[in-house]
């Protein structure tokens, strides 16, 4: 959750000049994405084979620096725009498809991932992900980073022609607009009383989607708690989006007896995705004009933070009695969620239904602890920029920010996948407890 050059507009991942310098048995790449080579096949034929590295889709960053004929890759990683509130420009996350790899073996070489927004606690026991299908993601265990050259190293052998390289597993907006329709359909199909709408749109023109389940959602239903989950403020960080899609699943298309007696007592807004344009352009932590958006709350600009200026309006129209803000964390292997013990209004009633929340969400979910974690705010010392900050001091409210890993979990490590999109939708809906818990006392 936790430098620089600007995009140049849409077209700008993909490399369509080629400056191709000739060597022995094929080519090297001086500026470009793509290498051509000739290996013997068994029949001791010539055949020719194509190499190419390309990130010119939705969530996709990487700039190629060269590629070697036998499969040493050196890449770059884009930054986000200027953030001026962070005084960086941010950059961590990647995500590229290498093709013509199979039975290669690939040393990928990210050489200025010592200039990345958390090079050491970022890198220090992380594994890259890779998936062979975009629905399984699996870690690359020969992931290993240089602190003396700053170079994250990923080797690996792919067994396919195919493989995509990603910090995390991506979410993208195919992914979110499907999800969002399935979530229509079942209502169409069995009255959950789903609403979608567009709380505004992005500087590129997106939509930003808020979903809401349980009723209409307006202050006159004073009988039911309001509930919002928002995600992705930061759009590198996807387990936030795998999460909303874990506690909605139960919430709407599988919905067991918690989900029955939350709905019975509490309106839901959620908002999937908080920077649509951050992660269509593959941005760690900015939207399309480098505004980090965590970092916006106590006085949204429409014209250039569009993303909270509408949620934010529209929470006013609802009223807020729980919020839950959606992260990931670059460098903690632990599931946590950060308080509001610094804000002003800060006093028993919050603290004992913070502690309860946490002690619920433990029972509920093994994986989230609370030993691990951010400092303590000192008593009026909170940054009220940030949203659950600003929202808690705003509604007098329980409002957590809640943080996942990029690398395996410490409590319950899982090899193959370590911190996964599966594990993140379980963690989603495991919080649907510890809300069901927390509901009664959450007004006074």
């Amino acid at each position: 959750m936790k430098s620089g050059m600007k995009p140049h507009g849409v077209g700008y991942k993909q490399i369509t000049l080629m400056i191709l310098k000739k060597i022995s048995k094929g080519f090297t790449l001086h500026k470009g994405i793509t290498i051509q080579t000739r290996a013997k096949t068994n029949t001791g034929m010539e055949q020719q084979t194509t190499l190419s590295v390309q990130s010119n889709f939705d969530s996709g960053n990487i700039e190629v620096v060269s590629i070697g004929e036998e499969g040493d890759i050196h890449l770059k990683i884009r930054p986000d725009p200027w953030c001026e509130t962070d005084q960086a420009n941010h950059m961590q996350w990647f995500h590229y498809r290498v093709r013509g790899v199979r039975g290669k073996s690939l040393k990928m070489s990210i050489i200025n991932a010592g200039h990345a927004s958390y090079p050491t606690e970022g890198w220090d026991g992380y594994h890259a992900c890779a998936s062979y299908d975009l629905e399984h993601w699996f870690r690359i265990k020969t992931t290993t980073y240089d602190h003396h050259t700053g170079v994250l190293s990923i080797q690996h052998n792919p067994e396919s022609d195919s493989v995509h390289y990603a910090y995390f597993a991506p979410y993208t907006q195919e992914r979110h607009a499907a999800f969002v329709h399935k979530l229509q359909t079942a209502h169409m199909a069995s009255g959950h009383g789903v609403r979608l709408r567009s709380l505004g749109r992005t500087l590129e023109g997106r939509d930003i989607d808020l979903i809401t389940v349980g009723g209409d959602a307006m202050p006159t239903e004073v009988e039911k708690h309001v509930i919002w989950i928002i995600g992705r403020q930061h759009p590198g960080e996807t387990q936030a989006e795998y999460f909303i899609e874990g506690l909605l699943e139960r919430l709407v298309l599988k919905p067991d007896a918690v989900a029955r007696k939350l709905l019975s007592g509490a309106i839901f807004h959620v908002v999937p995705n908080m920077c649509p344009d951050g992660s269509y352009r593959g941005h760690l932590r900015t939207n399309a004009a480098g505004v980090n958006l965590n970092r916006a709350w106590a006085g949204p600009d429409p014209s250039t933070c569009p993303e909270v200026y509408h949620t934010l309006n529209r929470m006013k129209e609802t009223g807020v009695d729980f919020l839950l803000d959606v992260h990931g964390d670059e460098g903690l292997p632990h599931c946590f969620v950060a308080g509001l013990s610094g804000i002003p209004r800060w006093n028993s009633r919050i603290e004992g239904l913070q502690s309860e929340f946490c002690d619920a969400f433990m029972r509920a979910c093994p994986e989230f602890q609370t030993t691990y974690g951010y400092p303590r705010d000192a008593p009026g010392k909170a940054n009220l920029n940030l949203c659950s900050k600003q929202i808690g001091q705003a509604f007098d409210c329980l409002s957590l920010t809640l943080e996942m890993p990029f690398k395996d979990c410490a409590e319950l490590p899982e090899p193959l996948q370590e911190w996964s999109p599966e594990r993140s939708k379980a963690l989603g809906a495991g919080v649907l407890h510890a809300i069901l818990e927390t509901l009664p006392k959450l007004r006074y």
